[in-house]
């Protein structure tokens, strides 16, 4: 053989490194893989059949040559550029190639596995071919030179790694099915602890089995069992009564015309509101939904509040009417009981304001309970000179409903103005000595209260009844069993209000 079997360095590193090969190389193989049993009976078939000592079935990379599997020798790699594989692609493309002696050839007879042991001399190769490209190769080997094999007995190394390919594609797409696989566990893991985080239960509704399964947080909202499907009409049990109607109608018009369900329930036992998402996600070849898949959302407490203002506005709607209705008799009565517009304007204005204070205070407190201590602060303070010592309080803890504040706060109103234009809040020396107790009297608990002015002027009964005392009797008159006493006593005005608050 002469030098045009010669193979120059630049051929060598030009098939190591060609773009396409090595672009195949890791399509086929991202991962460089080490020895792998399952293609130990290809290399043990080469060696076989060509009765050599030693066959490999490689991967060619641009730096080593790995091993998948061999025989005949223990390493799993050799430097590429050394080997017998490379010199093969560059001199005959995609064929086989066959040297009986290596020695004798000029492309092969410099390589260190010639030269140096284990001395090679034959040498039968053929390419593993992926999608065009030549990613590795099945090659036998022996130490005495041989006769070159006929073309049928590379054929069957041909075979042998073509067989080779089809083993790398199929573990190829068999990992990137496994990947894909984890990929989607993964994704899916992250899915489940979302919907953790976020408090939303997801559920499926198989429609062909007629199944309902969910996640943890689905069992929980509606406060059954976990970890197991149950039937389509336990679910809709476990719908309140007063929402299963309206709840079955709209997912049957969801699974009807294909379009999102969208609706809000709530759970029978848990007494959860739930606002529902969902929709068909798969049909059969006829065209029928078979699975339907959903979302539930907590809305409690969104349901709770906007209940609360519902509430809030009905009450609210009624304390106006009522306090519009008590403002014109409020009007009419003060403006009887005198004809001067600046006296009118003075007493209406503080009755005025007394309902104001007592509106807002409920308000603050959205139309609930208030205390009595705050409602004697609010009503009292704007007219006494020194609050600590001129008002002296003895009280159980008591708290009042909207009518009793409004009513009460008028009483007190009343009572502090007159204390202040003529009783004992015209003087610096005196003051009120307020007595709130609450007794029982049959089943009920009851207000007594006390007002008591002390260090005034002395007290002569009025020679007729103003409309400040016949508003102090009435203002009460809407709470049925409440009754205001006033005497004017020498030592200082004295008022007993007895106040139903309801039952014990």
């Amino acid at each position: 053989m002469g030098k045009k079997n010669a193979i120059s360095w630049s051929e060598v590193e030009r098939t190591l490194n060609a773009p396409d090969r090595l672009a195949g190389l890791e399509a086929a193989l991202p991962v460089r893989p080490g020895p792998d049993p399952d293609f130990d009976d290809i290399a043990a078939l080469a060696a076989e059949q060509f009765e050599v000592p030693l066959a490999l079935v490689t991967v060619l990379g641009p730096e080593d040559q790995w091993f998948l599997a061999r025989v005949g020798t223990s390493d799993i790699r050799a430097p590429s550029r050394d080997s017998f594989c490379v010199r093969m692609l560059a001199a005959s493309g995609q064929r086989p190639l066959a040297v009986g002696d290596a020695t004798l050839h000029p492309g092969f007879s410099h390589l260190p596995g010639v030269i140096d042991a284990p001395h090679l001399r034959f040498y039968a190769g053929a390419p593993i071919l992926m999608d065009g490209q030549a990613v590795g190769t099945v090659c036998v080997f022996d130490t005495e030179p041989r006769d070159v094999p006929p073309p049928a007995a590379l054929e069957r190394l041909v075979r042998l790694a073509a067989l080779a390919a089809s083993l790398l594609r199929l573990k190829e797409e068999a990992r990137r099915r496994a990947q894909a696989v984890e990929v989607s566990r993964q994704e899916g893991q992250r899915h489940v602890l979302a919907l953790d985080a976020a408090n939303v239960a997801s559920w499926q509704w198989d429609l062909s089995t007629g199944y309902v399964s969910g996640n943890e947080t689905f069992y929980r909202m509606l406060g059954v069992p976990a970890a197991r499907p149950m039937k389509a009409r336990r679910f809709f049990t476990a719908v309140h009564a007063a929402n299963r109607k309206v709840t079955m109608e709209r997912l049957r018009e969801a699974l009807a015309s294909g379009q999102e369900y969208d609706g809000l329930f709530q759970a029978a036992k848990t007494g959860r509101w739930l606002l529902a998402r969902g929709r068909v996600h798969e049909w059969d070849a006829t065209g029928r939904p078979t699975l339907f898949v959903g979302v539930n959302i907590d809305v409690t407490d969104a349901q709770l509040a906007s209940q609360r203002t519902r509430l809030l506005l009905r009450e609210l709607n009624h304390r106006v009417k009522n306090t519009l209705a008590m403002l014109q008799s409020l009007a009419r009565q003060t403006l009887r009981q005198t004809s001067d517009p600046v006296e009118f304007m003075t007493a209406f204005a503080g009755r005025l304001q007394s309902l104001s204070d007592a509106h807002a205070l409920l308000s603050d407190h959205e139309w609930g309970v208030i205390h009595l201590k705050i409602l004697l602060h609010k009503q009292l303070y704007p007219y006494v000179t020194d609050y600590e010592k001129q008002v002296e309080i003895h009280k159980d803890e008591v708290e009042l409903g909207p009518d009793q504040a409004v009513g009460l706060g008028l009483v007190l109103h009343e009572l502090v103005t007159n204390a202040r234009k003529y009783g004992s809040l015209s003087r610096a020396e005196g003051k009120v000595v307020i007595t709130a107790r609450v007794i029982a009297e049959d089943g009920q608990r009851v207000l007594n209260m006390t007002w008591h002015e002390i260090g005034g002027p002395p007290v002569l009964p009025p020679k007729h009844r103003g409309f400040g005392s016949i508003l102090i009797e009435r203002s009460l008159d809407k709470i049925l069993g409440s009754v205001v006493h006033v005497e004017y006593l020498p030592q200082g005005l004295t008022a007993v209000v007895r106040l139903p608050l309801g039952p014990i």
